[in-house]
């Protein structure tokens, strides 16, 4: 499977990416989590050591790389440099692993067919489709706030794609743009997944609302988030109510992208 985490800035997608991650590895699934923020935080929150999380560099800020790459120095517009420079060693060379989970990050510029035309997108956009066609059991990109990837048509090569929200009507209404703009891709496998849900009024709120996607179940809101955090934990561990719900919605997604695609002419 290969998933996409997206939403609006703050819902949550990086404790959902990193709640989901570690879901499936512990179920001895093989698991590449793809950091695609500009200020990476997912290590965080999958609670990787200090020791691990200094071998990680995001992909975009790695300057020698890129220009060995591409023969361009980044930061350069115009000129002549490869458009489709070696990517397939990356993945490998520049992940860590930690209690089954591999992560990498891309850091983040300009990953589509249009806007920049630069040496980082260039290399960004290769490894991007080269990630979609590995063999990973499961690939999950933590996606940077809003749908601006989206309009750039960077993930419809995805099985599905996760949109996190909260129990307001701006979250709702970022879901909806999603879905119109995942459409126009050709993306028609979307999810839901409620977050920061206090109550039932809440999950009643969402469930009545949803801009017509399903909803996968529900995060409960829960001050211990904030507390791994500070601590430095897996959220996974810390807080065993988002741990036992993010194992029900693992579980519900399987099965819902199998029937999907089973469904699919």
């Amino acid at each position: 499977m290969k998933l996409a985490i997206s939403g609006k800035g703050g819902v949550g997608k990086t404790t959902v990416s990193a709640l989901l991650a570690q879901v499936y590895a512990d179920l001895g699934r093989d698991v590449l989590a793809v950091d695609t923020d500009p200020s990476p935080c997912l290590a965080g929150a999958l609670g990787f050591p200090d020791h691990v999380r200094s071998q990680l560099h995001p992909i975009s800020e790695m300057d020698a790389l890129i220009e060995e790459r591409t023969g361009a120095k980044p930061g350069t517009v115009g000129g002549f440099f490869t458009l489709n420079p070696r990517v397939d060693d990356l993945p490998e060379r520049f992940s860590v692993l930690h209690r089954g989970v591999r992560l990498l990050e891309m850091g983040s510029v300009d990953l589509g067919g249009s806007g920049c035309i630069c040496p980082e997108s260039a290399m960004l956009k290769t490894l991007f489709t080269h990630l979609m066609f590995r063999r990973d059991d499961i690939l999950i990109f933590d996606m940077y706030a809003g749908v601006e990837h989206l309009g750039r048509a960077t993930v419809d090569f995805v099985d599905a794609m996760i949109i996190v929200v909260e129990p307001t009507r701006r979250s709702l209404g970022t879901a909806a743009q999603i879905k119109k703009l995942a459409h126009d891709i050709g993306l028609t496998r979307l999810w839901l997944v409620g977050n920061k849900v206090r109550d039932e009024a809440e999950s009643s709120f969402l469930e009545a609302e949803t801009p017509g996607i399903p909803l996968l179940g529900f995060l409960p809101a829960d001050l211990a988030v904030q507390e791994a955090d500070r601590l430095g934990v897996p959220v996974f561990d810390h807080v065993p109510a988002l741990r036992d719900s993010a194992q029900t919605i693992a579980a519900k997604l399987t099965q819902s992208i199998a029937h999907s695609i089973k469904d699919t002419p």
